[in-house]
């Protein structure tokens, strides 16, 4: 019995020993990279922005995937976290420059960077636990209409001259700190996926799956319902907001008239192309979605492509996004469950798959080798 229990370990510290280089490895090549490469690659560009994407894709499906409600204010948090951020990090000696019109703003201080992001965290998770008193009552589509037409309120407060002094109105945010290197936003979206991950897998984590399946059956196992909710909402708002916070320093300037509803509308389509309960789905499909959106598919927009002599037709500007929809529909058709569905990416699972393709490629050789039968 200790000997299987030793054993076990053993596999268990190995396979934590193998993550952890695999995680070492992934930010060494990523350094490599930013050293070889120009920072205006593109390759950058989509490794910045699809950490974030999969922040946000990650807490998005904690609420809709891992505890089954369904929400579509993903957007107004991150507006929230991204304004939150912005406000509290300008200079104090930059602000004349940014609030002109509003006699240098109302907040004359800024805070540090960290603070500052775990800030926008806790403004986006205060704003959930409001309104989740009154809004989770509901369910299903009256619950994403109610969480949707929250986030467009937000919206259009954010953008009320009366609140110009703290937001600047209808004006850009900028000059406050930004991030130069990739690492930094792999770093912290790497934090924020592994705290959700052991959130999932806590008692917390299991009482939102019964939610999810039953919730007569979740409420008859002593699980206060309302409680369990709110906190999945707050929880799930909270690294929105930390994404929000993110997505400000990755474009440098904040205005809220860049959060409607359509980016939900993405988050929500990549979390159902990686596969609703699955957070390794999420991650990948926002990768994927992030490279087709803003880079492989660029040279569609291209009206003047040539392939030696012969010019090709039917492309111009915006044509990548009907060949996109286009790949969009197919994944959907071809993997109604996600890339996948409700499984995870382990280094368990990884071996596991290895050693079945070398299993059937020992029986193929055999095959071959006793003359096909």
């Amino acid at each position: 019995m200790k000997n299987a229990i030793s054993n076990v370990q053993k596999k268990d510290f190995r396979d934590w020993l193998l993550a952890a280089v695999l995680i070492v490895f992934v930010f060494a090549l990523i350094f490599v990279l930013e050293k070889i490469l120009p920072r205006t690659s593109m390759l950058f560009t989509v490794l910045k922005k699809g950490a974030i994407y999969a922040l946000v894709a990650v807490s998005m499906n904690l609420l809709n995937g891992f505890t089954g409600l369904f929400s579509l204010g993903q957007a107004g948090f991150m507006m929230i976290g991204a304004y939150t951020y912005a406000v509290f990090t300008i200079p104090a000696a930059l602000r004349p420059a940014v609030y002109q019109y509003f006699d240098g703003g109302l907040i004359q201080f800024a805070i540090p960077v960290f603070a500052a992001i775990l800030l926008a965290g806790l403004a986006a998770a205060f704003f959930a636990f409001l309104i989740a008193l009154p809004v989770l009552r509901l369910k299903s589509d009256y619950l994403a209409i109610a969480t949707l037409g929250f986030a467009e309120i937000m919206r259009a407060l954010f953008q009320w001259d009366k609140l110009g002094a703290i937001t600047n109105g209808s004006n850009l945010l900028r000059k406050y700190p930004v991030f130069r290197s990739t690492i930094f936003p792999f770093a912290v979206s790497g934090i924020c996926i592994a705290l959700i991950v052991l959130l999932i897998n806590s008692t917390y984590g299991r009482a939102f799956k019964a939610i999810r399946d039953d919730e007569v059956a979740a409420e008859a196992m002593g699980i206060n319902l309302a409680s369990h909710k709110r906190l999945a909402f707050a929880v799930s708002s909270f690294f929105a907001g930390i994404s929000g916070a993110l997505l400000a320093m990755f474009q440098t300037t904040i205005q809220a008239s860049q959060f409607k509803s359509a980016m939900t509308y993405e988050i929500l389509l990549i979390v159902v192309i990686g596969g609703i309960g699955s957070v390794s789905g999420s991650v990948i499909s926002s990768m994927l979605f992030i490279a087709c959106s803003e880079w492989w598919l660029r040279f569609l927009d291209n009206n003047n492509l040539n392939i030696g002599s012969f010019h090709v037709p039917l492309l111009r500007p915006g044509f990548r996004k009907v060949v996109f929809a286009a790949v969009i529909m197919v994944i959907v058709i071809f993997y109604q469950r996600g890339i996948m569905g409700e499984k995870e990416f382990s280094i368990k699972g990884a071996r596991a798959f290895f050693k079945s393709l070398l299993k059937k490629g020992g029986k193929k050789s055999a095959v071959k080798a006793g003359g096909g039968k």
